[in-house]
């Protein structure tokens, strides 16, 4: 049995607030060390049921925020960026299974920390439907035939899971009480019921079903400044729809998460841009 992780930090049980989870924060450092401490409760549960491999996809921000010493070092460390497959990166047909762990609601749905890829996209759709980095990540490991068989995060993301993954167990490690703010289990409970969930899923990935790849594969974003969409319009195939948004219909799921890659780094650089310019005004 072969385990794929991929762990975000925004939805850790006692992670919300902005200075948590951007390097060089106050709170950053606590924030690594709960992200760690949940990641390995997630690989003790996947070992408790058998699993021979874990690999751990390090999927937040710089994607360098595990302890590395800290780690149960039973499992394999996938991390730094940019990484081509992004939150999905290192995931194949080899895998039996994958996990999300610490993940959040998707940007205009109110949650803790909620976005998808970029607090620089204010909106994200797959297909014409909100996406979650869950939703997407799902489709990344359904395009290799591995199913989701547990999420974590916030009441918000697993609410959408139960949903949008079925089969999947899900682990509400919190509850959303605004953007930055929540109600969060104590972090040792939070690990002790995400252990036995990691267990239980593993024991079941026999039984899941992949998200099916749909008919057709379109990705539009809306970006929080024009320059941007301006510049991600110039993608070989992408469209400009709107003053803000930019579409663009990808092949397969590892065409989408390439495309999140430079889409991304496209907004980032006109806000720090943008950001330059305003302060010498």
């Amino acid at each position: 049995m072969r385990v794929y992780v991929s762990v975000d930090m925004e939805g850790i049980a006692g992670v919300a607030t902005l200075d948590q989870v951007i390097r060089g924060g106050s709170g950053y450092l606590r924030a690594q060390e709960l992200m760690t401490a949940e990641t390995n409760a997630v690989i003790a549960g996947a070992f408790d049921a058998g699993a021979e491999e874990v690999l751990v996809n390090d999927s937040h921000g710089t994607m360098d925020n595990l302890l590395h010493e800290s780690m149960d070092e039973r499992a394999r460390l996938i991390f730094g960026t940019p990484k081509a497959q992004c939150m999905a990166h290192g995931l194949n047909g080899d895998h039996d299974i994958a996990m999300l762990v610490g993940y959040h609601a998707p940007a205009g749905v109110s949650g803790v920390l909620s976005h998808t890829f970029s607090s620089f996209f204010t909106g994200f759709r797959v297909n014409e439907a909100c996406a979650s980095e869950a939703d997407v990540t799902a489709l990344a490991a359904g395009a290799h035939q591995v199913p989701v068989g547990l999420v974590t995060g916030d009441d918000v993301i697993c609410a959408l899971a139960e949903t949008q993954l079925p089969g999947a167990v899900t682990v509400a490690v919190k509850r959303a009480e605004g953007g930055t703010a929540t109600n969060s289990l104590h972090p040792a409970a939070a690990r002790a019921q995400v252990r036995e969930a990691a267990a239980r899923a593993v024991a079941a990935a026999d039984r899941l079903t992949p998200v099916r790849m749909p008919d057709e594969l379109v990705l539009e974003v809306d970006f929080q400044i024009a320059t941007a969409a301006e510049l991600a319009a110039q993608v070989p195939g992408a469209e400009r729809v709107g003053h803000l948004s930019v579409r663009r219909e990808l092949a397969d799921p590892d065409e989408l998460m390439g495309l999140v890659n430079v889409w991304y780094q496209i907004a980032a650089g006109a806000a720090r841009t943008q950001l330059g310019l305003m302060q010498r005004l």
